[in-house]
C-alpha cells in the first residue's frame, strides 16, 4: 500500500476526491438553487425567507470551499466549472421558484440527495481511516439533519 503525504493510502484517496468532486458539484447546485430562490422569492413571508435563504446560501458557500480544500489536502483537483457540475450533480435544479412551498420543497429535496451523497463518503472515509473527511462529513450530516427537520416542520410534514 502507498502512502500520501498525509499518511492516507493513496488509492482510497484518489477514490474520496472523486465522491468529494461529486458531492461538490452537488453543493454547488444546492448553492445555486438557494440563491435564486433568495432572489425570486414572493409572499408575504418573503421578509423571513430572504434572509433564511441567504443564511443558508453563505454556509453552502462555505462548505463548497471546505470541500474543494478537502480534495486538494487528499491529492485530487476540485472540479470547478458548470459542465462538469451540471455532469456529475443528482440535486434538483430549481428554476424561477417564487411560492415559499416550492422552494422550502427544493430545499429539503436538495439536502436530502446531499445527505445520501455524504452518508456514503462517511462510509468510504471511515473505511480509509480519513478522520479528516470523515469529520467534515459528520458536521455536515448533523447540520443538514436539523435543517431537514424544520424545514419538513415548516411544511407541517413529519420526517
Amino acid at each position: 500500500m502507498k502512502l500520501n503525504s498525509i499518511g492516507l493510502d493513496a488509492h482510497k484517496s484518489k477514490e474520496l476526491s472523486n465522491d468529494l468532486n461529486s458531492l461538490l458539484a452537488n453543493f454547488q447546485t444546492y448553492y445555486q438553487n438557494l440563491r435564486g430562490i433568495h432572489w425570486n422569492i414572493k409572499g408575504k413571508r418573503f421578509f423571513d425567507l430572504h434572509l433564511k435563504f441567504e443564511e443558508l446560501y453563505t454556509d453552502a458557500n462555505m462548505k463548497v470551499d471546505m470541500i474543494a480544500e478537502r480534495i486538494l489536502t487528499l491529492g485530487g483537483v476540485p472540479e470547478h466549472t458548470f459542465k462538469d457540475y451540471i455532469a456529475h450533480s443528482n440535486v434538483p435544479v430549481g428554476q424561477n421558484i417564487t411560492k415559499d412551498d416550492e422552494a422550502i420543497r427544493l430545499i429539503v429535496d436538495s439536502l436530502t440527495e446531499l445527505l445520501v451523497i455524504e452518508r456514503n463518503i462517511l462510509n468510504v472515509s471511515g473505511e480509509a481511516s480519513d478522520e479528516g473527511t470523515n469529520s467534515m462529513m459528520s458536521d455536515f450530516i448533523s447540520e443538514q439533519e436539523k435543517t431537514v427537520w424544520m424545514m419538513k416542520a415548516w411544511l407541517t410534514e413529519e420526517i
